[in-house]
């Protein structure tokens, strides 16, 4: 028995000396810059170049004029009447309404 305890007390020193403690990694701090406030404007840029103009068409060419067309023939004169007279009646004016 007295082997016992002193192999187990030997087996216990050796099993927790195995077991280390976990090593503790330091990070160190990474400094983020701040952007500082706005600075003056700049001066202001050049205008650029003007674009040239394009070129005026063509006018189109005027058509030409019709001939002018034939003059019919003159028709005969009528013959003259024989005794007819003709009344010609003014239009009747309209009867008032009751």
């Amino acid at each position: 028995m007295k082997h016992s305890i002193l192999l187990a007390a030997l087996l216990a020193s050796l099993g927790l000396a195995a077991c280390g403690r976990p090593t503790v990694v330091t990070v160190p701090a990474v400094n983020v810059p701040v952007p500082g406030p706005a600075g003056p404007q700049g001066a202001t840029g050049n205008t650029g170049n003007t674009g040239n103009t394009g070129s005026t068409g063509n006018t189109g060419s005027t058509g030409e004029v019709g001939s002018t067309g034939a003059t019919g023939n003159t028709g005969a004169t009528g013959k003259s009447g024989e005794g007819t007279t003709v009344i010609v009646i003014p239009p009747a004016a309209s009867a008032p309404m009751n």
